[in-house]
Order: C-alpha cells, then sequence, then structure tokens
C-alpha cells in the first residue's frame, strides 16, 4: 500500500556517550502541548543513544515532565513579529540557557519516520546544517524545520538583528532567509532524509483526490509547512477557504497515525 514504510539499518559510528540535545519551541495557542509530548515520543523511538528533549515555551502546561522546559529565550521584536517564527532567532543568541555544544532544533509540526541520530554524525565539522528549501532548491536557502547548529557561534545573526531590526525585517521575507543569507557557513542534509509533506509527497492537483502520499523509504522527517498540520492529513482534512477546495485536498494518510504517536 502507498502508506507501507520500512526504513534499512543504517551503521552508527562509535561517539561517545554524551548525551544529544534536541530542541523544539512552543508558544501562542496553534500547538497543544500534545504536539511537544508526541514529538518527544517520536524522539525516543527513532534514537539509540541517550537523548534528551529541551522545549522553549512560554506555556509549560501539560507537557510530559520527562521533557526539559525553559522560559522563551529573550528577543526584542516589532509587535507584528513578536510571535511569528522570527522568535527562533533568538536561538542564534552568545549563549541559550540550558543547552552547549550541537544541538537539532525540531519544529513542533513535523513527523519523525527514521533514526535521527545521523543527523548529530553529518558533517560534525559544520556549525549549521540545514534543510535545502524544498521550494527554493539551488538558492541557497534553508528551511529551518530541521536543522543542527553550534550553540554561540554565530552571534552576530542575532545581533544584528536586535541592532537593526527594522532594516533586517524590511529586506528580508522571513527568519529563514534571513539566517541563510546571513550565515558565514552551511550545509544541507542529504536530501532524502527530509521530505515536505506538501510539497515533495503529496501527489500533483488533481491525483491529490485519488492517491494517497506515500512516504519514502529513506525518509527521516516530514515537515507540515503551512497546512495541512499532521493531524488534519492523517484525517484527510484541509482547512482552506471554498474557492481553493478545489485543488487543496488532502486523502486520510495512514503512515501519519503510525509514526506520529
Amino acid at each position: 500500500p502507498a502508506y507501507a514504510h520500512k526504513r534499512g539499518t543504517r551503521a552508527l559510528p562509535r561517539r561517545s556517550l554524551v548525551t544529544q540535545t534536541i530542541i523544539c519551541m512552543k508558544w501562542g495557542s496553534r500547538y497543544s502541548a500534545d504536539f511537544t509530548n508526541k514529538l518527544w515520543s517520536m524522539v525516543k523511538r527513532n534514537t539509540k543513544r541517550s537523548t534528551r528533549l529541551v522545549c522553549y515555551t512560554d506555556d509549560s502546561r501539560g507537557i510530559n515532565e520527562d521533557i526539559q522546559t525553559h522560559p522563551l529565550p529573550p528577543i526584542d521584536l516589532p509587535p507584528e513579529f513578536e510571535w511569528l517564527p522570527w522568535r527562533k532567532v533568538s536561538l542564534w543568541a552568545p549563549s541559550v540557557p540550558g543547552i552547549e555544544g550541537d544541538v537539532l532544533f525540531l519544529d513542533l509540526d513535523l513527523v519523525v519516520t527514521g533514526s535521527l541520530d545521523e543527523f548529530f554524525d553529518y558533517k560534525p565539522e559544520e556549525t549549521f546544517c540545514v534543510i535545502e528549501n524544498w521550494t527554493q532548491i539551488g538558492s541557497g536557502i534553508g528551511n529551518t524545520s530541521t536543522y543542527r547548529f553550534r550553540v554561540g557561534s554565530h552571534p552576530y545573526i542575532y545581533d544584528r538583528l536586535q541592532k537593526d531590526p527594522g532594516s533586517v525585517l524590511g529586506i528580508y521575507p522571513n527568519s529563514q532567509t534571513y539566517i541563510s543569507r546571513t550565515i558565514t557557513s552551511k550545509a544541507f542534509w542529504p536530501r532524502p532524509w527530509c521530505e515536505s509533506f506538501k510539497h515533495t509527497l503529496l501527489p500533483p492537483w488533481p491525483m491529490n483526490f485519488v492517491r494517497t502520499a506515500a512516504l519514502p523509504r529513506e525518509a527521516c522527517v516530514v515537515a507540515f509547512t503551512g497546512k495541512p498540520d499532521p493531524d488534519e492529513a492523517r484525517d484527510g482534512r484541509w482547512k482552506a477557504p471554498f474557492w481553493k477546495k478545489a485543488y487543496k485536498h488532502v486523502r486520510p494518510t495512514p503512515w501519519i497515525a503510525e509514526h506520529w504517536q
């Protein structure tokens, strides 16, 4: 069936027993604590090494007690940008409470379908590894739904935004473009590791009405940028204005239920 999926086993290189750190951010009301808890469950199932999850949030209620929580790192943004993804730039400050060294950032609206250990092993000399944005292949823009960075290694990204937010926000359309254009060194993950449900897995119109999105064998992370969210795609729901219903359609997708729990 379209949702059948079984990853092969990769040999993992020998590493020290240092605990791997994965982080996420949760603010506002779009994503409930359940999204954070599901992320933790997926992390545990898809890591063989000692791994912890750290969540930066404005509301820790309902979050699993095994997840380490911290207040959102401070950042000064104009009110209209304060609760947009620009807030993620706060992680590029010279120091961030609770983390150090190389950490892996995961958005809440993604589904982990394969091993995350390799994300810590890939190009260990690099201080920033990120998805090559699916809609901008070849342009050097990363998609920051899944990235590894070295805490404190590029503080100028944070400092520039804090010193002149008006200029930065006026030049760059979003935070991931700003980061990609500003950072001095980056590497992209191997393309099969990270998929976009909407951009790379969902069959193109009109086949999305008759075919279910398939999960590639080598996929480790499936990102749900924009809409639909994982629960919506799982159930075959896509919230959209009525004039877009002619093409914004998703069939119920069983493999999401298998992994997103």
